[in-house]
């Protein structure tokens, strides 16, 4: 985590509705944070809000948090977040029915 970071000059308020946002400290909420800051992201909007999350945290807290959040992340961002940073795809769901073809796919969008 970078030092001295304000996430309330680098985070979009909207993310975080239903929480009092100005009370959030990078290092005790990371989890929360990374996950929300990415929680609305589109593949237009994906540079710009993983940048900000990268003025915050390095490559390895964000996908360690990102693997290991409760919080309901898509399958295609997290293929968007591993292509960024050259890992394999890896995903939070699998749907019952979905075939390893479809899986496959999923995870190169």
């Amino acid at each position: 985590m970078k030092e001295n970071v304000n996430i309330t000059e680098i985070l979009p308020k909207e993310s975080f509705w239903d929480m009092k946002f100005d009370q959030l400290k990078a290092d005790r909420d990371k989890s929360l944070i990374v996950a929300r800051a990415l929680y609305f992201t589109t593949p237009q909007t994906f540079d710009r809000d993983i940048e900000r999350l990268e003025r915050i945290y390095s490559k390895t807290e964000i996908l360690h948090e990102l693997k290991s959040t409760k919080e309901l992340l898509s399958n295609k961002l997290l293929a968007l977040v591993a292509s960024r940073y050259h890992v394999p795809a890896f995903n939070r769901f699998t749907h019952p029915r979905q075939n390893k073809a479809e899986r496959r796919q999923l995870n190169h969008v």
